[in-house]
């Protein structure tokens, strides 16, 4: 179990890190204004969001081995709710102090903490579950802002990923960056 909860907790550290970026990547391309817009009346906005997530985060990751994941002083409700005096740079440290949280408790697992029992809202899981829990939940949350982050900028919108029209294009180039790893000389 050791190697394969090795590897489980550096995948899921990989991926939380990969989430925050993709994150970082949409808000970045967003105006001030248009972190707080809403597209109809049931929808978050970006700040929403963010504020959401962070107060997950640091819910869940707080002393993330020794106390439940719904801490008592959490109230969920109001993650929703953003006053018209919250700015954007509020709203950014929310975002980090919630990573800080993620990373302060995941970074030191060790492989024998991994089929540990944690609890959320008094419920049992493992270590490796709780987290499978948190990557799913973050990265449904980080697609609603790359969603939003797209939307509103349009065509003016940079790519997170592989352009459109582009994938034959990336794929060739990765063919051809493995084999120079491997020192296979390069087509002429």
């Amino acid at each position: 179990m050791s190697d394969a909860a090795t590897h489980y907790l550096e995948e899921a550290r990989r991926q939380l890190r990969g989430h925050k970026r993709m994150g970082e990547g949409a808000m970045s391309q967003l105006s001030d204004q248009d972190f707080f817009v809403t597209i109809d009346p049931e929808a978050n906005s970006v700040a929403i969001l963010v504020k959401h997530i962070a107060g997950n985060m640091r819910s869940r990751f707080t002393d993330f081995l020794t106390s439940d994941g719904e801490k008592p002083d959490r109230f969920r409700d109001r993650e929703f709710e953003i006053g018209p005096a919250t700015t954007r740079g509020e709203v950014v440290t929310w975002w980090e102090e919630g990573w800080s949280c993620v990373f302060a408790a995941i970074d030191p697992l060790k492989p024998e903490d991994a089929m540990r029992t944690v609890t959320i809202r008094g419920q049992p899981h493992t270590v490796l579950q709780a987290i499978n829990r948190q990557i799913a939940h973050y990265a449904q949350h980080i697609g609603q802002i790359v969603f939003l982050a797209k939307h509103l900028r349009s065509s003016d919108w940079k790519t997170l990923s592989i352009p459109r029209g582009k994938s034959e294009a990336f794929n060739q180039k990765k063919v051809l960056a493995d084999k120079f790893d491997r020192g296979v000389p390069r087509e002429k």
